[in-house]
């Protein structure tokens, strides 16, 4: 297993939660993180900017480089592309963790909230793969890592929120289909957390305060992407991976380091969607 030490990694939706989790871990190898997103300013709602966690991941050991943009403007996601390449001269990782979600009927979805789920879960995925893999194709371990989920198809999943099922989706199949269409040169992976993490989506969809005390932290998030991001890319590739399986697997027995509250066992734990 390799490091993340000199590593380039592009995270999209870098600014809080399970992305800046990501970042900070590849920080603490000294790795570069170029931080993609749209927040520069206090939200009410929404703790972090791309100023504060750039600040968490140079203080982890990292360099950073800011990039403000929206994931569902072409030219945005190119200039930062070739500006995070003309700054630390090619991209080694791309982190895919952008995403919107609206859990909504079908009836009580409004059309705007539909594109805007599916234009930056599934085409920004879509677009910010494409635009790296060019220098992708050139990095010695190439990565992309799509926070997905399973491709699980029961229909309860699509009866409760059908536009935001198909919209994260769209980002599960961008790993089925890029694991193989790139196979032997850039591995494309999914990670999904077991339970609820602690985000900012949490609290505000799924029942706030009460959800977050049954939550995991983005910790487990960011330790298993890095165990992912270690492997082979050429041995690792075209996976659904769940948080908890990959950090057992990779030693750590004891989850409950990751709890919001760790009294509780872990059958009280809320689960996340689309795991069956």
């Amino acid at each position: 297993m390799s490091t993340l030490s000199g590593k380039t990694l592009f995270i999209t939706g870098a600014s809080r939660g399970i992305g800046k989790a990501i970042g900070v871990r590849a920080a603490r190898d000294g790795a570069n993180i170029v931080l993609f997103a749209k927040t520069t300013t206090p939200h009410p709602k929404l703790p972090g900017t791309l100023y504060t966690a750039a600040e968490a991941m140079q203080a982890a050991g990292g360099k950073t480089l800011i990039c403000v943009g929206d994931i569902r403007e072409e030219d945005q996601v190119q200039a930062a592309v070739d500006k995070a390449v003309d700054t630390f001269g090619g991209i080694d990782i791309l982190v895919n963790n952008a995403s919107a979600i609206s859990l909504t009927s079908t009836e009580t979805t409004d059309m705007k909230r539909f594109d805007l789920m599916h234009q930056i879960n599934t085409r920004g995925t879509f677009l910010a793969s494409q635009r790296c893999l060019p220098h992708l194709k050139k990095a010695a371990n190439p990565h992309v890592l799509n926070l997905a989920p399973p491709l699980h198809f029961g229909a309860h999943w699509f009866a409760r929120h059908c536009a935001y099922t198909m919209a994260k989706y769209g980002m599960s199949l961008c790993v089925y289909g890029m694991a193989e269409e790139y196979r032997g040169k850039v591995a494309f992976n999914a990670l999904w957390p077991r339970t609820a993490i602690d985000t900012a989506a949490v609290q505000n969809h799924l029942g706030g305060a009460q959800s977050i005390q049954a939550a995991r932290t983005p910790d487990i998030m960011a330790d298993a992407a890095y165990h992912i991001l270690c492997q082979d890319a050429r041995q690792c590739s075209g996976n659904f991976f769940i948080d908890d399986e990959v950090v057992q697997q990779a030693g750590i027995t004891d989850l409950s380091q990751y709890q919001v509250d760790p009294s509780l066992k872990p059958e009280q734990l809320l689960p996340d969607f689309f795991l069956d």
